[in-house]
């Protein structure tokens, strides 16, 4: 079953990276592979916005994500330990990477999530080898025709 965003402002167990305010809300069972992900998007440039906890709420005319006050400035690298990294303030989120589910096609038909009325790319995980440089390019120009502003 594909993510469903619960009724906002609410806390998700995910992770969120950012770049260029961009941000990136990754979200699967424990265990899936988040913050493994977010290390190798951080190890091409991206920001970590917050690490199995994320604050997600309205803020104007689009979705911010926030690292949780209680939260540390930290990501669990398993089997290596807790992690510092600075985190960002605040990302404005423009999609979502379901890891749960895999996509098999080679051009998927885009799905979207709602996120109290704002439509944001829901991004099935893929087996490819690209997935982080993808997805850190999607950050940076977003879709074909949809170039973020």
């Amino acid at each position: 079953m594909a993510f469903q965003c619960p009724p906002l402002p609410c806390q998700l167990h995910a992770t969120c990276v950012s770049l260029v305010g961009n941000g990136l809300l990754l979200v699967g069972r424990a265990g899936i592979g988040k913050s493994t992900l977010a290390l190798e998007l951080m190890a091409l440039g991206a920001e970590l916005v917050a690490d199995d906890r994320c604050d997600i709420s309205i803020c104007g005319e689009y979705v911010a994500v926030r690292r949780p006050p209680n939260l540390p400035q930290a990501i669990e690298a398993r089997g290596i330990g807790l992690l510092s990294a600075p985190c960002a303030d605040e990302a404005r989120l423009v999609g979502v990477v379901d890891l749960e589910g895999a996509s098999q096609e080679r051009l998927p038909v885009r799905r979207y999530v709602d996120f109290a009325g704002t439509p944001l790319p829901l991004i099935q995980k893929s087996d490819q080898t690209n997935l982080a440089a993808a997805l850190l390019h999607f950050l940076k120009f977003g879709f074909h025709g949809s170039i973020n502003t």
